[in-house]
């Protein structure tokens, strides 16, 4: 693969940048596998990273670039306050030069907390308290009454958080037992633990009868008695009913948090309906009583936000004037960037990372700030290429404010716009980390890189369509804002979803394919498992490596797993020492023991084939292939160099994979199941224009093999490589929720009115 490494500072405009304050300077960075990168970097210019998936792109701008600034920033607080910060280790590289601060948008989903909704996260919701607070009628109190987070503003039944719990007894007890036989099922509560002893001897009720025959009063205690305080034996103590414990316990909690057998537990035995006091709006009776031209604040954020700023425009009261145009400029910046289909009281958790990096956005657009480093992730995950334009538009308003505007992206419509573009490669893992491009765009389109290459590659429609081996009908979807839907969808083919952000294409794939039998669903979501879990426990590569290495040594395979005896027991096998701060988020550092090595010295000894356990698992999937070229090793390293995981190292832990590397480990598992129907959400996010012609080739082998694949995606080359398209739209929102399209791709182009068929028609070149 042949790369051009000369480095330029041509800049789309007439700047030049001769003062080297006008520069970022890198110098010799090698974090992770950047092989001592050197470059300039224009400030207050938008510049794209490009490159394969691990090449390096993140490396560099993220665990180097933003890392450093965000340690330098850490070292001007005094020392008494960073003894209680995270202490950052400085990134391997070695010179930065004129940096700024940065700040990091990338796709992580907002904080879970059920009580932070869009309207709080972008500070609309308190633009919108202040105007009620001064205009509203009738008048009710300050800004805080019209807060649900506020004793003097939320509901007292459902606490402000708008929903009520409905608790179901027969998952906290079994009452054909008594307490002595273990009637009770609450985690925690096994016969003789010590909160079982609290209820068994508290002297309210008879261990050995059966709680089917306890009288009215006793089962009102044992469920509902408020914490009252009794004896048992010499000792005092509080007892508590169990639905009241139950509560305390799990209902303000966020559920990913919990074990996973309390998170199971709490999934079964706690329902959550809408609070019946407020009908879901969180406020109390006097918040919801006060009126601006008929509505109140409640119906004010559940308005879709394109609505809402229509509505904000009427009021025209001068009173409130400049409360009115910071409340409608961050309307109007959500309607801009796509997400006037969402409404202000939609919980943040339940955000897409898409959706989540865009309303963080929003924040930044309005700020003050200025000659700031922004530094984004794949901004147009998730995005319809109709919205990829507005996004654009963001990102040079963000330029243009004075800041510097740093872009990890693959997609050429967002290259396009760059002043600047870096790109890395040639390859990924070891094969990359090396500078392959810098300078503008025209430059990269002559450079020979491999993404010069691949800008005006275009996937040609499909010349012969497969027939489908029959059909999966929906009728009547009616789930969020699908509009009574009814489509068939067929078997045996490539299918794709598409549609604008917000049309209903999730809900009605998610809502109504995705729980049936024999569904395989590939999505980008959090891989529950902690920080312990690697490609090679979650695949189960591991256990034919262990039974390799115990075969040649003569050991138990046991001492080859960092989860069991062989683990180093300093880190308890990690590899790293995790110190959890109150307040922030914790820090970690190599453990010094093992140096990060996760094994004891004695496990280290036993090697296969001249490697030891921690050598293998620091192997890529493409050199372990080589390693392991039999066997059912072969079979699953395979699976993961087919779905272009070739790169992914075999220890890595899973909380640092992307969406799009977590949906193709996800598929590697999956593909051994023949005869199934696949759903892959969004399979191209975090994939280079090269890499998506493997993914094309993949999703053909799927269903060569006998599979239906149903592909919600964007990307026009995927949408031109299926046999048959379904369009949802015309907009988003309630603006959208209907098949506007059922058919072949030609026909789209042909016939097709929708934003999906003008932006495929332009992508084939027949516009």
């Amino acid at each position: 693969m042949d790369f051009n490494p000369r480095a330029s500072s041509v800049l789309h405009h007439d700047h030049t940048a001769a003062d080297s304050h006008d520069l970022i300077q890198v110098r010799g960075a090698r974090e992770n596998n950047l092989k001592g990168v050197s470059l300039d970097i224009p400030k207050r210019r938008l510049t794209v990273f490009t490159g394969v998936s691990g090449s390096g792109k993140s490396s560099l701008v993220f665990d180097t670039i933003a890392a450093e600034s965000r340690r330098l920033i850490d070292e001007t607080y005094t020392a008494f306050i960073q003894s209680f910060m995270p202490s950052l280790s400085r990134p391997d590289v070695d010179t930065l030069h004129n940096l700024s601060a940065a700040i990091i948008v990338d796709q992580e989903r907002m904080g879970a907390s059920p009580r932070s909704t869009v309207g709080t996260a972008t500070d609309a919701h308190t633009m919108l308290r202040i105007m009620f607070s001064r205009i509203g009628e009738p008048y009710v109190g300050t800004a805080s009454h019209f807060s649900f987070n506020k004793a003097e503003g939320m509901c007292p039944e459902c606490e402000g958080l708008g929903k009520a719990s409905e608790i179901d007894v027969d998952e906290l007890v079994d009452r054909e037992l008594s307490l002595n036989e273990g009637a009770i099922k609450v985690p925690g509560y096994a016969v003789d633990s010590w909160p079982w002893q609290v209820v068994a001897g508290s002297g309210l009720f008879d261990a050995d009868a059966k709680l089917k025959d306890f009288t009215a009063a006793q089962w009102e205690d044992l469920l509902h008695k408020p914490a009252t305080k009794l004896k048992y034996g010499s000792n005092n103590f509080t007892y508590e009913g169990l639905v009241v414990r139950v509560k305390r316990t799990y209902l303000g909690k966020d559920r990913d948090s919990m074990q996973p057998s309390a998170r199971a537990f709490a999934d079964r035995a706690l329902k959550l309906t809408v609070c019946p006091s407020c009908a879901g709006s969180r406020l109390n009776e006097a918040a919801r009583s006060a009126r601006i031209n008929g509505k109140n604040i409640a119906e004010c954020a559940a308005m879709q936000i394109n609505d809402l700023a229509g509505f904000v425009r009427d009021i025209g009261d001068q009173t409130v004037g400049p409360v009115l145009d910071g409340l409608l400029s961050t309307l109007d910046s959500l309607v801009e960037i796509g997400l006037g289909y969402l409404s202000l009281d939609r919980e943040s958790g339940t955000l897409s990372g898409g959706e989540a990096q865009r309303v963080k956005m929003v924040r930044h657009l309005n700020s003050s700030l200025t000659d700031v480093t922004y530094v984004f992730d794949e901004p147009t995950a998730g995005l319809h290429p109709h919205d990829i334009q507005r996004m654009n538009n963001l990102l040079l308003q963000l330029r243009d404010k004075g800041n510097t505007v740093l872009v990890v992206e693959h997609k050429p419509e967002t290259i396009a716009i760059a002043d600047h573009v870096v790109d890395l490669g040639p390859g990924a893992g070891t094969a990359g980390g090396q500078l392959c491009y810098a300078g503008d765009l025209d430059g990269l389109r002559a450079s020979g890189t491999l993404t010069g290459r691949y800008l005006d590659h275009r996937v040609r429609l499909r010349e012969q369509i497969r027939k489908p081996a029959g059909h999966l009908p929906i009728r009547g979807a009616t789930l969020h804002n699908l509009r009574d839907v009814s489509v068939d969808i067929p078997l045996g083919v490539l299918t794709v979803v598409t549609g604008v952000a917000g049309s209903g294409k999730s809900s009605l794939i998610h809502g109504y394919v995705a729980g049936l039998e024999g569904v395989v669903v590939a999505d980008q979501s959090p891989i529950r498992g902690s920080r312990r879990s690697n490609p090679a426990t979650y695949t189960g590569l591991l256990d034919p490596i262990r039974a390799a290495f115990a075969k040649a040594n003569g050991v138990k395979p046991g001492l080859f797993s960092a989860n069991s005896e062989g683990a180093c027991p300093a880190c308890k096998g990690i590899g790293l020492i995790y110190t959890d701060l109150a307040m922030m988020a914790g820090v970690a550092s190599v453990c010094e023991k093992c140096e990060g090595k996760r094994f004891t010295p004695e496990v280290l000894t036993y090697t296969l084939r001249g490697k030891n356990i921690s050598e293998v698992l620091g192997m890529s999937v493409a050199e372990a292939r080589e390693f392991f070229p039999t066997g059912q090793s072969k079979t699953i390293l395979d699976r993961l160099e087919a779905v272009g995981l070739g790169y992914l190292g075999l220890g890595q832990p899973l909380n640092t994979l992307s969406g799009g590397e977590r949906q193709r480990l996800k598929l590697a598992i999956n593909m051994a199941r023949n005869g199934t129907t696949y759903v892959l959400d969004e399979p191209t996010t975090g994939l280079h224009l090269a890499d998506v012609d493997q993914l094309l080739a993949l999703l053909d082998r799927l269903v060569e093999d006998g599979n239906t694949v149903i592909v919600i995606e964007h990307h026009q080359a995927v949408m031109a490589h299926a046999d048959w398209i379904i369009d949802l739209g015309p907009g988003a929102g309630h603006d959208g929720g209907q098949v506007v399209f059922s058919g072949p791709p030609a026909e789209l182009v042909e016939t097709g009115d929708t934003l999906t068929a003008i932006h495929l028609r332009e992508y084939v070149g027949r516009a």
